[in-house]
């Protein structure tokens, strides 16, 4: 029996471009499993924070945030961002970056472990991710995670005792930890089988043929056992 294809994920809730990774990564695998003999995948999703020196209640907006963090010009981010925003388009996704809420994002990471656990992480990510670059939500406050956390069939309660606890933050750090053992500087970063690392956000055919062809190493590695 050939075993599933593994694909761990290393992401930041407010990273731009790992949503559209995240989204170039799901289309690169359907389009995988179109044909006969389709690849089984399991994702997993890792944290990682592009700016855990950010407060929960970042006093400006996005812009203001990328002219200070980076040293830009205010026009150049607006370009920057406008940039982004086109090529998310192009994954099917709306970005608001004027009502974006830039925030600290520990306490979102923790909640995707707390979700993983309950078997609800691809939701939470995707619920997280939509929350903070379509909607505006705030995904640095408690309360705005439980209500997210509830839209995904979390239990709320649970979902509060976990974040005020700080239970699942040994865990974030565990995958910032392997980050740094893999040397991984930036993301989004996919990890494929354990041994092949891609980083960006790949177009969808990219994802695709790596699933193509990890999937056939592993149909050989069973064919020759």
């Amino acid at each position: 029996m050939t075993e599933p294809i593994s694909i761990d994920v290393w992401s930041d809730i407010a990273c731009p471009w790992c949503y559209i990774g995240k989204r170039n990564l799901e289309r690169g695998l359907a389009a995988a499993s179109a044909g006969d003999d389709a690849p089984e995948v399991e994702v997993v999703f890792h944290s990682f924070e592009l700016s855990p020196d950010t407060p929960v209640d970042f006093d400006g907006d996005e812009y203001d945030f990328l002219a200070d963090h980076k040293g830009m010009g205010r026009e150049q981010v607006e370009q920057m961002l406008k940039r982004v925003t086109g090529v998310a388009a192009e994954a099917g996704l709306e970005y608001r970056f004027d009502i974006l809420k830039h925030t600290n994002t520990v306490k979102a990471h923790e909640l995707l472990h707390f979700a993983k656990e309950h078997g609800r992480q691809h939701e939470m990510e995707e619920r997280l991710m939509a929350g903070y670059f379509t909607e505006g939500r705030h995904v640095g406050r408690i309360d705005e995670l439980v209500a997210l956390a509830e839209e995904v069939g979390l239990d709320a309660a649970s979902a509060r005792e976990a974040l005020e606890s700080d239970r699942y933050l040994p865990a974030v750090r565990a995958d910032q930890a392997q980050a740094s053992a893999y040397g991984i500087s930036g993301v989004p970063f996919f990890v494929i089988d354990g041994k092949y690392g891609v980083s960006g956000a790949q177009p969808p055919e990219a994802f695709a043929q790596i699933a193509r062809q990890v999937w056939d190493e592993h149909r050989a590695a069973v064919a020759a056992s």
